[in-house]
C-alpha cells in the first residue's frame, strides 16, 4: 500500500511519498498545519488518512526529577530507562540527602521515586511530601518496593504506582515504566496545540521521533554499510539524540531491547541554541576545540552561516563528550569499541564529511587518547528515520492480521 511519511521537527519538514523525500525549513510565523499543507498540500491530498503516518519532535522532550535510595542501583536503574525514553534529567536527588538537596524552580513534567526491593518496606517518611510540597511537577510515578506503594499513594496527590524497577535479584526491570514514560512523551507531543491539528489530516497515532528514529536501528544497515556496533547521532534544532547498539553500554543491564537512545534536549543548533553555547562554554576542552578549528570564541555569538556550522560541530563534540567517560552523568558508552558512527538529522544538510570526521578526529584524540576512529556515514538523503516508520506500521499490519 502507497503511504505518505511525515516528520515534524523543530526546524525542519521532511515527507517520505511516492516521488521521494523532500525537506523543507518551517516558518515560524505559520501554525505546523497551515505551514504543512501549504508547503506540501498537494502531495498530502493524494494520500487518505489511513495512508498517512506522522512523527515529530517539535516538542523537544520531556524534563524529569528523580528521587532514588542509591546511585548504585535505583537511581543508575531509573536514569538509564529515562534517558531511554526521551526524557531530560534535570536533576537526581539521593533520598537520604533529600533535606539538603535543592528544589529545582522550573516545572518538571515528571518526578519518578524509586527505591528498594519488594521484600522490604518502611522506606520513605515525611522528608519526602516536605519536599515534594516545594516542588512544581504535571505527573509522579513511583516505582520502587511495593510495600511503601499504599503508604505512598495515599499521602501524594495523583501518585501512579508501577511494578518496582529492581528485582529481588538487583537486576533491572524497565518494561512498565519505560511504557510509562514513553506514553507521557507521546502526550505531551499531542497535547501541543500545533500538533493536536495534525490528526486532520491522518487516523494513525503520532509517534515522538527519536522513537522511530530508535526503530529505524535494526534496518540502517538497508541504507548504509554500517558495522557493528554503530551510534546514530541525530542532531537537530531543539535536541541532539544518540542511539545506540546496548552491546556499547558499560552498565551491563538487562533489558529486552536491542537498542537504546538518549535525547539530549539542551544541545540542539536552533531552538536550544542558547543552552548548547551555555554547555560549550563549560567544557573544559571546546576553547582548544575551537582554536583546532581555526576560529575565537566570538564565534559562539555570531549568527551567520559560519557560526551555524561551527555550532553542528560543537554538538557533535558535546554530545560524544557526555556519553564518555569523560562524564558520568550520562549513560556511558564503550566508545573505544565503536565501529560506525551514522549521523543524521538537519546537520547533514549543513556539514561536509571532511567538517564532521575532523571533529570526530579532535574527540578521539583528546578525550580517548587514540587516532583510531570510527567509519562515519553522513545520511545525506536524511530519509533513516522512515525505515522506523515502515517497521511500526508493518507491526501494526502483522498484529491486525
Amino acid at each position: 500500500m502507497s503511504k505518505l511519511l511525515i516528520d515534524v521537527g523543530s526546524t525542519y519538514f521532511k515527507i517520505s511519498s511516492d516521488d521521494g523525500v523532500e525537506q523543507q525549513f518551517r516558518d515560524f510565523s505559520k501554525t505546523i498545519f497551515d505551514d504543512l499543507t501549504s508547503k506540501f498540500g498537494d502531495t498530502i491530498n493524494k494520500y487518505n488518512k489511513e495512508s498517512v503516518h506522522i512523527c515529530s519532535s517539535a516538542n523537544g522532550g520531556l524534563s524529569t526529577l528523580i528521587i532514588g535510595l542509591t546511585n548504585s542501583f535505583s537511581l543508575k536503574y531509573a536514569k538509564n530507562i529515562a534517558f531511554n525514553s526521551g526524557i531530560n534529567i534535570i536533576d537526581t536527588v539521593l533520598y537520604h540527602h533529600i533535606d539538603k538537596s535543592a528544589v529545582p524552580g522550573d516545572l518538571l513534567d515528571v518526578v519518578i521515586v524509586v527505591g528498594g526491593i519488594d521484600s522490604v518496606g518502611g522506606i520513605y517518611d515525611d522528608k519526602l511530601f516536605k519536599y515534594l510540597e516545594k516542588l512544581s511537577y504535571s505527573n509522579i510515578v513511583y516505582v520502587g518496593s511495593q510495600k511503601d506503594a499504599q503508604y505512598l499513594s495515599k499521602n501524594i496527590e495523583s501518585l501512579v504506582v508501577l511494578e518496582n524497577i529492581i528485582t529481588d535479584k538487583l537486576k533491572m526491570k524497565e518494561e512498565a515504566l519505560k511504557e510509562y514514560l514513553t506514553n507521557l512523551y507521546q502526550q505531551d507531543i499531542v497535547g501541543k496545540e500545533d500538533i493536536k491539528h495534525l490528526y486532520e489530516l491522518t487516523s494513525n497515532q503520532i509517534y515522538s521521533t527519536p522513537y522511530i528514529v530508535n526503530q529505524s536501528l535494526p534496518y540502517v544497515d538497508a541504507r548504509h554499510e554500517v558495522i557493528n556496533p554503530f551510534i546514530v547521532v541525530d542532531i537537530g534544532g531543539a535536541t541532539t539524540d544518540i542511539h545506540y547498539s546496548r552491546d556499547l553500554s558499560r552498565e551491563n543491564m538487562l533489558s529486552e531491547s536491542e537498542y537504546d537512545r538518549l535525547v539530549f534536549k539542551k544541545l540542539g543548533v536552533y531552538k536550544s541554541k542558547e543552552s548548547l553555547i551555555f554547555a560549550a562554554k563549560n567544557n573544559e576542552f571546546v576553547y582548544e576545540l575551537l582554536n583546532y578549528l581555526n576560529v575565537t570564541e566570538n564565534i559562539l555569538e555570531q549568527t551567520d552561516e559560519k557560526a551555524l556550522r561551527v555550532l553542528m560541530q560543537l554538538s557533535i563534540f558535546l554530545v560524544l563528550c557526555k556519553v564518555s567517560t569523560h562524564n558520568s552523568m550520562y549513560i556511558t558508552l564503550n566508545l573505544h569499541l565503536l565501529k560506525s558512527i551514522v549521523l543524521t538529522g538537519g546537520i547533514t544538510k549543513v556539514l561536509s564529511f571532511e567538517e564532521v570526521e575532523s571533529i570526530v578526529q579532535f574527540f578521539y584524540k583528546k578525550i580517548l587518547h587514540t587516532t583510531a576512529i570510527p567509519t562515519i556515514l553522513l545520511d545525506s538523503n536524511y530519509d533513516i528515520w522512515t525505515l522506523g516508520m515502515n517497521a511500526i506500521e508493518d507491526k501494526r499490519i502483522e498484529n491486525v492480521n
